[in-house]
């Protein structure tokens, strides 16, 4: 069973950077796509980054664009989301996942829909 666990979340000012961790344990390669996705209250989940683990090819919602990086270490199993200019309505539960590619694409829009294994999330604050 997959098992994905994340740290690193906490509270930043706007303008400043964070960076998130997922370990990844337990047969994660499974699916090919790892990837984040967030939650803020009153807003429905939505699906920010994802990586295609195969290849390291990268893929990101237009909200975060420019702003967020993906990244991977294989030899570690974990995966990365460096935030930075983060803005105020970046505040939310952000969940590694694991899940499907379509072909060799991660469509990150697809990462609240599954199928896929999520962690249990980390916090992520930023004030104005």
């Amino acid at each position: 069973q997959v098992r994905l666990v994340e740290s690193g979340g906490g509270s930043v000012q706007a303008g400043g950077s964070l960076r998130l961790s997922c370990a990844a344990s337990g047969g994660s390669y499974t699916y090919n796509c790892m990837g984040w996705l967030r939650q803020a209250p009153r807003h429905e989940r939505e699906g920010v980054a994802g990586i295609y683990i195969l290849d390291g090819s990268t893929s990101f919602a237009d909200s975060v664009k420019g702003r967020f990086a993906i990244s991977q270490d294989n030899a570690n199993g974990t995966v990365y989301l460096q935030m930075n200019s983060l803005k105020p309505e970046d505040t939310a539960m952000y969940y590694c996942a694991a899940f499907l590619p379509k072909g060799r694409f991660c469509d990150v829009s697809s990462i609240p829909r599954g199928p896929g294994v999520w962690g249990r999330g980390t916090q992520v604050t930023v004030s104005a």
